[in-house]
């Protein structure tokens, strides 16, 4: 059995953190620290911003801003060809 995580990343998600700040709906003048993480495609980022999306239209407190990080942990090899022969005796 293959986890959800390996087979997202196999089709080229990477993991995706999002800081966002936030109001606090009952002193807007202080800002509070929510840490998002999920399994996304850059650069687009539809899950996160469909979560921010949900955000906005569900939730009291006012996003203030979203800083992202991501990266893609299983991606393809890097190799480079050899222009010669190795003569192993």
């Amino acid at each position: 059995m293959v986890s959800r995580e390996f087979r997202l990343q196999m089709e080229g998600y990477g993991l995706t953190t999002a800081e966002i700040h936030y109001h606090l709906p009952d002193h807007p003048s202080l800002l509070q620290l929510y840490v998002w993480q999920e399994y996304d495609l850059a650069p687009e980022f539809p899950t996160l911003k469909g979560f921010l999306d949900y955000w906005e239209r569900e939730l009291e407190g006012a996003l203030h801003s979203v800083r992202v990080a991501h990266h893609r942990l299983i991606r393809p090899s890097e190799w480079q060809a050899v222009d010669g022969i190795f003569t192993i005796q």
